[in-house]
């Protein structure tokens, strides 16, 4: 990222409003407007070949005919001639174009799209948009959009793919009080896109947390990159993840991707916390912009009534920070503040009696405490106490502790007053809600924050004796055959050069070749069909377990071959799998898609039949760590069988581990073959006696 262009793109010294008009209403006359009611300091120049002046201000026909230089040129003329526009704005040196301007992809025009971009990289330049409201930076009293106004003030900065929604949102920050130092619109992403943006807000002194408003991501991987190295904490807000392209995938792994599942699992590795809602993104952006992460689970909550008390305790556990016991010498100082019928133990009821002092005290003496990570002072509005007076105590006690690295969020319940003594506490740097879950919420937010930056700082595995040569070679030999789809003993033989832990198989192109290699490898063996047209043997009757002699396998040979010719007549049979037949263990699956936005992506969860029915399945993006293939495990609704229940033994956790990452590693090195795979199932032994992938399968991508 070019650091100075960026700047003269979202942070110009100098703008020209390319197609601005005297005619109120109109887009080009509003950008003008906005920048001058906005005090923006720079030089504004209006640009429109039939106007002397707009507002007061010089017009020139052309970029080229300003005399000064030119930092960001806004866009607001028709489509058909923002592509000769940007070339002039190319000559003249123009840092970056902010088209306003719609009329292109979005309706269908993406080659023009495309030249422009193209026409303004040439220069050195960057794109933001087309189809954008603008941007709105409060430290630079800078309005270079059609929103009304500069949002209310404050140190999160918002990104949004929606310009309809920006506008919103620009409005709202006055009514929720709830503030942002910039709003960026990005529309089609022609160019400037979320990573650049992430990275460069980054980089922005006024910017303590970044929030997105997010239709898709054109670069997903790069998101993830970018923002596994933000020093500052990023907010999420993902629409449109009720339904999914992969749901006529062919792979079990396929019909079960979803949006909102990948996603999820894309937040975690990129350190990006989940806002479920409008109002969520609100309340978590002002949580993390105000508090510092909190980096432990022990959590303190002070209240002066037990209703909102035991609503809150309920929230911590809904939102993953279930309450501890307060040790004992917590309680014996938090007793001292209160009356013999309150209650010290945690939540801390001061009961309705407390004031200021009491708050303050508890307050103070709570966040020095190192057993406390976390903070969330409750208040009811009673006729004895002034609102305002707490919230000062509150503040107060924070601020003479000398703590800052623990993290601190209010809940109001009250009317007026009440509305009032939240505004102060937030305009003093610490986040109050209007009712208790949401102060749990937003300090779960801040739960999540530090989690997720310490679960992406394991380097991932570097795998020794892997032989992709070998992998490719077995996949070209399918494409030779005119085959998308390997067959399991190829899928296996892929699997083998990734050194993932297979179960010895054979092919038998006959009845006495059967034999022959159940001899071989030994009873009891498993038999299977071997074909391309069916992916899915059990549903065609083309698996058959536990055959215990000859006599078996002559039998179910022909079982098998007429199974499969009932079931698609004009299969092709490459023959029939004789292969081992494994311990009996816990039954998993890895499996694999290609997903459109962000590549190889690893599944994993509960295996066998019961995949599709379940669905207890989580994912990651490859490549990942080992502790993110641990989580993986921990994460499922099945974790405590792998753990061990009702007297059997834990499963091999570590090896699992290792085959996840290795599969990961499989998938992105096979990315441009691979388009899904699955591994289903994976049989998992006792602690340090390993696995077996029992069955295999890889769908190839079409070329």
């Amino acid at each position: 990222m070019d650091l100075k262009v960026m700047n003269g793109l979202l942070t110009p010294k100098s703008v020209a409003i390319i197609g601005a008009s005297s005619t109120p209403g109109k887009i080009g006359h509003t950008v003008v407007k906005n920048l001058i009611e906005s005090k923006y300091a720079g030089k504004i120049y209006p640009v429109n070949p039939k106007a002397d002046d707009i507002l007061g201000i010089k017009c020139y026909p052309t970029v080229t005919d300003i005399p000064g230089e030119v930092d960001a040129a806004i866009m607001t003329l028709p489509a058909k001639f923002v592509l000769e526009s940007v070339k002039e704005c190319g000559e003249k040196g123009v840092k970056g174009a902010i088209i306003i301007t719609s009329g292109f992809s979005e309706v269908g025009e993406k080659a023009l799209e495309e030249e422009i971009v193209k026409t303004a990289h040439s220069y050195g330049m960057r794109v933001l948009g087309p189809n954008i409201v603008g941007v709105l930076s409060n430290s630079d009293q800078f309005n270079g959009s059609f929103a009304p106004f500069l949002p209310l003030k404050g140190s999160g900065s918002l990104v949004s793919q929606s310009g309809a929604l920006l506008i919103g949102i620009d409005a709202s920050t006055y009514m929720r009080g709830v503030g942002f130092d910039k709003l960026i619109s990005i529309g089609n992403m022609s160019d400037v896109s979320f990573a650049d943006t992430i990275e460069w807000l980054d980089q922005d002194e006024k910017t303590k947390c970044i929030s997105l408003y997010i239709e898709g991501f054109k670069q997903g991987r790069k998101v993830i990159e970018v923002s596994q190295k933000a020093r500052k904490p990023i907010i999420g807000l993902k629409s449109g993840i009720s339904a999914h392209g992969a749901a006529a995938a062919a792979s079990h792994t396929g019909s079960l991707a979803g949006a909102a599942k990948i996603y999820d699992a894309a937040f975690k590795q990129a350190g990006i916390i989940w806002a479920d809602d409008l109002n969520n993104l609100f309340d978590r952006t002002l949580a993390l912009s105000l508090q510092p992460p909190m980096k432990g689970d022990n959590l303190l909550i002070i209240t002066n009534g037990g209703g909102v008390g035991v609503l809150a305790t309920d929230s911590a556990e809904k939102f993953g920070i279930p309450l501890k016991f307060a040790p004992d010498d917590v309680q014996t100082e938090l007793k001292k503040h209160m009356p013999e019928f309150g209650s010290a133990k945690n939540p801390v009821d001061l009961t309705g009696m407390a004031g200021t002092e009491w708050y303050g005290d508890s307050v103070k003496f709570a966040i020095q405490h190192p057993w406390v990570d976390g903070l969330v002072v409750l208040y009811c509005e009673t006729a004895m106490t002034d609102p305002l007076e707490i919230a000062k105590g509150i503040h107060n006690a924070v601020k003479e502790s000398g703590v800052t690295d623990k993290p601190v969020t209010v809940s109001y319940v009250g009317g007026e007053k009440s509305e009032k003594a939240m505004k102060w506490l937030v305009e003093n740097g610490i986040p109050a809600y209007s009712a208790p879950d949401l102060a749990i919420n937003a300090i779960a937010a801040l739960r999540e924050y530090a989690l997720n930056k310490e679960n992406n700082q394991d380097d991932h595995l570097d795998f020794q004796g892997v032989d992709k040569q070998k992998a490719l070679a077995v996949i070209e030999k399918a494409r030779q055959d005119g085959r998308d789809a390997l067959t399991e003993i190829e899928a296996k033989q892929v699997f083998e050069a990734y050194q993932l832990p297979v179960t010895h198989s054979r092919v038998a192109k006959s009845e006495d070749e059967a034999v022959k290699l159940a001899a071989e490898i030994g009873y009891p063996v498993v038999m299977k069909i071997v074909s391309p047209q069916i992916l899915h043997k059990s549903d065609a009757g083309g698996v058959k377990v536990n055959i215990k002699d000859e006599a078996g396998v002559r039998t179910t040979y022909n079982t098998i071959l007429q199974n499969a010719k009932a079931y698609k007549a004009d299969a092709n049979i490459h023959g029939i799998l004789v292969q081992e037949m494994a311990p009996l263990g816990t039954e998993v699956i890895l499996g694999s898609v290609n997903d459109a936005t962000f590549g190889p992506t690893v599944m994993f969860g509960l295996g066998g039949i019961f995949v599709e029915v379940l669905k207890d399945v989580t994912f990651r993006v490859a490549p990942f760590s080992k502790k993110q293939a641990l989580e993986m495990m921990a994460e499922i609704k099945g974790a405590p069988i792998l753990r061990g229940v009702r007297g059997e033994l834990p499963r091999d956790m570590d090896a699992l581990a290792d085959a996840i990452c290795r599969y990961a590693h499989m998938v992105l090195d096979l990315a441009d073959e691979v388009s899904e795979s699955d591994a289903n199932p994976v049989l998992v032994y006792e602690n340090g006696k390993g696995l077996k992938v029992v069955d295999a399968r890889i769908i190839l991508k079409k070329k």
